[in-house]
């Protein structure tokens, strides 16, 4: 099972599949579909049924049930888009055999060492794939694709492992926040899923941030700066003002755990107009939409310093805190426990501090919690996956397919 989930990882991360935040399609780049269609003539080759690939980047299969108990439908999803963030172009995983736990040189020179990376010690006599230095790797999820992939064909190969009926999804854009925006659950039909997407072993996640987005947009009058006296308006330090209003220490780099923040990301802009386009994150609904409010507070009191149209605050709520859909249904996250139990696997249940298909999934009516898929240094040259627990994943869901069947 190691050498498969292994095989598989360095021959999707080979496809580049970087998301678009800047494209209004879906996918919002057609490479996606490169990867894609892979993948759907892999699931009918491993002996999945009813498989459809609509034209918006969707994915989904079936593995039946051969049980007679009436057992809940569950769903295991991943995503094959890859961040924008660093480059996944020509991407060449790097194979490490019984890793010594010393300072990794990569193919291009650079040097991972322990010292910076305490991670790497956790890896000790495993076998590592990271990237070769130039590209990111792309475990963030196609870690979390093989593990699925590896464990519907290990459950076609052994029918003598009762489950019920099991659905697949590889879903596109999630690293843009765009995921599960045409997801269409009711064709889906499961009762519960779970994303194979979360980083080392152990994690186990059911709350998320509530999310949303801001972009404020200033506008000022440029006038030639020899006779601007009392005639120019610059939006640039409208802007500047602006921002000098929000909290100091609610901001990513002074946070962590439940702590929520409001972090300005962009900005770019002129005399005449500046941009800037902000994220506001909060675990806590009511804190959230304090947050919400301040920033349209601090927008009303610009605009009636310099003109209603000399500023504009457009709120836009992006998802939700999924912890409010699941804790109703708790079982799904005792299940996984349990099968983390039998493999010793140590829970690790912390806030996910970020973004899951699986919060924007539970609002819709699919309560779907985030499994560990191993990935490490996301979303850079830096990242790595250990092959034992991807192995570890992959027999995780085996077991969760298992303990729902046995209930």
């Amino acid at each position: 099972m190691k050498e498969k989930v292994i095989e598989r990882l360095v021959r999707y991360a080979k496809i580049d599949t970087q998301s678009d935040f800047n494209s209004d399609t879906t996918p919002s780049t057609m490479k996606q579909f490169d990867l894609l269609h892979v993948l759907k003539d892999e699931l009918a080759a491993i002996g999945l049924t009813d498989i459809t690939l609509d034209e918006n980047g969707y994915l989904f299969a079936t593995l039946e049930s051969n049980t007679d108990k009436d057992v809940p439908t569950l769903g295991f999803l991943a995503h094959v888009d890859t961040t924008s963030d660093y480059t996944g172009t020509n991407v060449q995983p790097q194979r490490i055999d019984n890793y010594d736990g010393e300072a990794i040189t990569l193919k291009n020179g650079l040097v991972m060492a322990p010292d910076y990376f305490p991670n790497l010690k956790n890896y000790v006599g495993q076998t590592l794939i990271t990237t070769d230095g130039n590209t990111l790797l792309g475990a963030d999820d196609k870690a979390g694709i093989a593990e699925i992939m590896t464990a519907m064909e290990y459950l076609v190969k052994n029918p003598e492992i009762k489950h019920g009926k099991i659905r697949v999804a590889f879903t596109p854009d999630e690293e843009i926040g765009r995921g599960p925006h045409k997801f269409d659950v009711e064709k889906f039909g499961a009762d519960y899923a779970y994303t194979m997407d979360g980083g080392p072993l152990g994690e186990l996640q059911y709350e998320s941030f509530n999310a949303a987005g801001v972009k404020v947009t200033t506008r000022g009058t440029n006038i030639h700066p020899g006779s601007a006296k009392n005639k120019m308006v610059n939006s640039i330090t409208m802007a500047i003002e602006f921002q000098n209003e929000m909290p100091k220490d609610a901001v990513p780099e002074k946070t962590d755990g439940y702590e929520g923040f409001i972090h300005l990301m962009h900005f770019n802009g002129g005399i005449e107009e500046t941009t800037m386009s902000y994220i506001i994150r909060d675990h806590d609904r009511a804190k959230f939409e304090e947050k919400k409010a301040y920033m349209a507070k601090v927008g009303k009191e610009l605009q009636e310093k310099y003109g209603e149209e000399a500023i504009t605050v457009a709120i836009e709520d992006q998802y939700y805190n999924m912890g409010e859909k699941i804790e109703p249904v708790m079982e799904i996250v005792d299940i996984v426990k349990e099968a983390f139990s039998k493999f010793d696997i140590t829970p690790i249940v912390e806030p996910i501090r970020g973004g899951t298909d699986g919060s924007q999934l539970s609002y819709m009516g699919l309560p779907t919690p985030n499994i560990f898929a191993g990935g490490e240094n996301m979303h850079g040259k830096y990242e790595f996956v250990s092959a034992e627990t991807m192995e570890k994943a992959t027999e995780v869901i085996i077991e969760i397919v298992q303990l729902f069947e046995q209930r």
